[in-house]
């Protein structure tokens, strides 16, 4: 079998969570809202920087919104 990882996440999730629409959550990481969704439905990853600060604005750990899954 040939597995690879792939990078996933619980923005949305995590969004959702704190009550936060998507064009909000831009406007506080500086970003489009078309750039979260992008990320959410796994179109697009961010980069480490955004990652980050992501994280902070929703003040969550890196680990609890970002994670690999094993795909074959």
């Amino acid at each position: 079998m040939n597995q690879k990882l792939v990078f996933k996440n619980h923005l949305k999730e995590m969004r959702n969570a704190k009550g936060l629409s998507q064009s909000e959550l831009a406007s506080m990481v500086g970003v489009s809202r078309q750039t979260i969704s992008s990320i959410e439905n796994g179109q697009f990853n961010p980069t480490a920087k955004l990652a980050l600060i992501l994280c902070i604005a929703l003040d969550q750990k890196f680990e609890d919104i970002f994670y690999f899954e094993l795909s074959v």
